[in-house]
C-alpha cells in the first residue's frame, strides 16, 4: 500500500516539489534508504509517482528529487520519447502499482531536442536508432517553430507540453484514471546548472504553471 500522506495526486506533487527543494538548498534528507527500506519494500512495491524523465545521465530522478527505495517507478528514454513500451511501463504503475501522479521530466540543453532542432533546419537525417528519436521529437520542434519560439526553453517547454498530450490520448487507462481523479499527470523541466524543477503543464491538478525566468 502507498504511505497514505502521499495517496493523492495533490500530496504526491507536493512531496516529489518539496524533496526537489531540499535538493537544491543542499539539505537532503536521503529518505528510504536504509536497510530497514530495502527490508520493508523487497517484498512488493509501492512508488507514490511514476517519473518519465529523458534519459540524460545528470537526471538522476531519486537523487534530484531527494526520495529513497521504492518511492518512485521511473521510466526513462532519450528525449523522453514514448512509444508502446513506455506507455505500458505507465500503465503498470498507475493500475497495478496504483502511483498516483505521473511526471514527465525534461530539461534544459536537451540533446535530443538540439539535435532534432538542427535536423529539422539544416534537413538532415541522423544515423541508426538515433533517427527515431529525432523523428518523435519532430513535432514539438515544428510546433515551437510554428509558434514562433526561437528560446531553447520555449522548445523544451513546448516538448513536454506534448509528450503530457499524448501520454493522455494515446492511453486510455491514463486519461481515466486522472479523468476520475486517481492520478494526475504533471510536466516538469529540470535546470541543470541550478538543480530547480518547474511545472510547465499538468493535467489533474489544479495548479498554475511555474513561469521560467
Amino acid at each position: 500500500m502507498i504511505d497514505a500522506t502521499v495517496s493523492t495526486p495533490q500530496a504526491a506533487f507536493d512531496t516529489l516539489l518539496a524533496g526537489n527543494r531540499r535538493f537544491v538548498a543542499g539539505t537532503p534528507e536521503h529518505p528510504n534508504q536504509d536497510a530497514a527500506r530495502r527490508s520493508e519494500t523487497a517484498p512488493a512495491q509501492s512508488p507514490f509517482a511514476v517519473l518519465f524523465g529523458c534519459a540524460d545521465s545528470r537526471l538522476a530522478a531519486e537523487i534530484i528529487f531527494d526520495r529513497g527505495l521504492g518511492d518512485l517507478f521511473v521510466v526513462r528514454t532519450a528525449g523522453h520519447v514514448a512509444g508502446p513500451e513506455v506507455l505500458g511501463s505507465i500503465e503498470y504503475g498507475v493500475s497495478v502499482l496504483g502511483s498516483p501522479l505521473v511526471v514527465v521530466l525534461g530539461h534544459d540543453a536537451c540533446g535530443a531536442v538540439a539535435a532534432t532542432r538542427a535536423a529539422v533546419q539544416d534537413g538532415t537525417t541522423a544515423g541508426g536508432y538515433v533517427r527515431d528519436v529525432v523523428e518523435k521529437v519532430t513535432p514539438s520542434v515544428l510546433a515551437a517553430r510554428a509558434a514562433g519560439r526561437t528560446e531553447d526553453a520555449d522548445f523544451i517547454d513546448e516538448h513536454i507540453r506534448r509528450t503530457v498530450d499524448l501520454l493522455l490520448d494515446r492511453s486510455r487507462t491514463l486519461s481515466e484514471a486522472v479523468d476520475a481523479g486517481r492520478a494526475a499527470v504533471a510536466g516538469l523541466s529540470y535546470r541543470l546548472a541550478d538543480g530547480t524543477a518547474h511545472l510547465v503543464t499538468a493535467r489533474g491538478l489544479d495548479l498554475p504553471a511555474d513561469p521560467v525566468t
